[in-house]
């Protein structure tokens, strides 16, 4: 799989909680149409990249039932966007009841690469259709983006500290899964204020960007909307922090810590 940009470990960071040990999903949906978060990567002092993720109606209709329209945008910002421009956009269409994926694109363009992609999920068979092939597989699976929705309708409050879980998604060429350890309550600062939230420690794997021993941690509110606030992970020079700048839309009131 290609090397991450900064935009794609955006969404990595964003997506660091799409993992429950039984994947058992609440009844009533956390999100609605017209939501849409807005965020900013930082690298050191340095504005690095900004990303939105948004809930559409979708005038399309799968097996003839209605579906969200879930999209994911990332691009390079400042000095970064000279050197190496990146422009990725992911959409995912799914379920509005069990938001299980129907369809999902992906379109990448990172410096002078370039790769699109279209991929088919049958529920039914347990099989993924994409550009390069078909791809069997077993149990609950999702694409990236998806993953992020689904699990932020789930059930999180059995979790024990320490605790760990895993979610198959599929991306580019092949199933990924990827474990995550929950580490508690936390208070977390960002742009838009104070908030009561849940940290976790995602699973990274060790190469160009991350280094052997770097940590991961993500903040999620501790409400209602479950959204991702604030995440930072350290890379083989110097830390990435991502930053929640925007959320409208929401389906309950974001209520920041009062000083």
């Amino acid at each position: 799989m290609r090397k991450y940009s900064f935009c794609v470990l955006f969404l990595l960071l964003c997506f660091g909680n799409t993992f429950s040990q039984e994947l058992k999903k609440i009844d009533d949906p956390v999100f609605k149409v017209g939501e849409k978060l807005s965020y900013k990567m930082k690298y050191g002092i340095f504005t690095a990249a900004e990303a939105n993720i948004r809930v559409e109606a979708s005038d399309k209709k799968f097996d003839g039932q209605p579906a969200f329209h879930l999209i994911a945008e990332g691009k390079t910002a400042g000095s970064f966007d000279v050197f190496y421009k990146v422009r990725n956009k992911y959409e995912s269409y799914v379920d509005e009841n069990t938001l299980q994926p129907y369809f999902y694109t992906e379109n990448r363009r990172e410096g002078k690469w370039k790769h699109s992609d279209n991929v088919t999920f049958d529920q039914k068979d347990s099989k993924v259709t994409a550009n390069k092939g078909v791809y069997q597989f077993k149990g609950k699976t999702f694409d990236f983006v998806s993953a992020y929705y689904f699990a932020r309708t789930i059930d999180v409050s059995k979790m024990k500290i320490g605790e760990k879980f895993e979610l198959q998604y599929f991306l580019e060429d092949g199933f990924h899964s990827m474990g995550i350890t929950y580490a508690g309550t936390e208070v977390v600062s960002c742009s838009m204020g104070k908030f009561n939230c849940l940290k976790f420690n995602p699973t990274i794997i060790p190469g160009r960007i991350f280094r052997k021993d770097s940590k991961l941690y993500l903040w999620i509110t501790n409400d209602g909307n479950r959204i991702p606030v604030k995440a930072h992970v350290e890379v083989i020079l110097g830390s990435v922090t991502m930053d929640l700048q925007g959320a409208t839309g929401l389906k309950y009131p974001l209520n920041p810590i009062k000083n």
